[in-house]
């Protein structure tokens, strides 16, 4: 599904991502880990188009995708979660889904004109999507919510419904568990772990290890920009590599 080879991005002189090289297959999970300054969240920008790099090769489903823009990469079937959300919080729970749906019709201005009724059902078809995504992940009473008060836990299970509208093929979650109680962190890894039944991928970024050890079917161990090992878990794990430079 995504072939990255060498990629290379540097800023001011130091190497964020060198000669970083992996492949992503249909309906796994991939943990992406490694310590703070390793160049994770730099390959997820780089990967959705937020940096360019500055050499290398992406390929998306057969598209070679390194210079586009992140809106086209979306469109592709890619999405992604950032650390901070990035969610719109003034506006109600409900909209922020609505708003990640791909291929609307109302964005075009000659269906507004010549086809209001189909835009009026397709607006209808997504708002129920919508609320079948809310009530999937357990929150339906808070549709109507404004984003920002929901608690913490709550705004970063909204940012993966918010991939799921999306109806993404590849979503690339950046710590998804971080700073959440034990009920949401099970919620959260309940859906995850159920992305590849429908048929996505998943990178994910985080540092519990026991949530990685659970999810994951492999496992990148990234420093200084560098792949350091990659396999199954419990290989990763106990690669002394990754001992010496993370786990101790």
């Amino acid at each position: 599904m995504l072939k990255i080879e060498n990629l290379n991005k540097s800023f001011d002189g130091v190497k964020a991502l060198n000669d970083f090289s992996c492949v992503v297959h249909e309906n796994e999970i991939v943990g992406l880990i490694g310590p703070n300054g390793a160049g994770k969240s730099t390959l997820f920008n780089v990967i959705t188009g937020f940096i360019e790099s500055d050499r290398g090769k992406i390929e998306f489903n057969g598209n070679v995708i390194t210079k586009y823009p992140s809106h086209k990469i979306i469109k592709l079937g890619i999405s992604r979660t950032f650390q901070d959300l990035r969610l719109i919080k003034q506006m109600p729970v409900l909209d922020n889904i609505l708003l990640c749906f791909n291929h609307q019709q109302n964005e075009q201005i000659q269906n507004i004109i010549f086809r209001p009724k189909s835009i009026s059902k397709v607006e209808q078809d997504n708002k129920q999507k919508a609320l079948d995504l809310l009530r999937y992940a357990g929150i339906e009473d808070k549709a109507n919510d404004l984003a920002g008060t929901l608690s913490y836990g709550q705004q970063k299970l909204l940012s993966i419904i918010c991939c799921l509208a999306a109806d993404s093929k590849l979503l690339l979650l950046d710590e998804p568990i971080a700073g959440i109680n034990p009920e949401m962190r099970d919620k959260i890894l309940t859906i995850i772990s159920e992305l590849p039944l429908k048929g996505k991928s998943v990178i994910l970024i985080e540092h519990d290890m026991d949530f990685i050890m659970r999810i994951c079917n492999r496992l990148i161990f990234m420093d200084t920009g560098t792949k350091v090992s990659e396999g199954i878990p419990e290989e990763v794990r106990n690669d002394p590599k990754v001992i010496e430079a993370y786990l101790e």
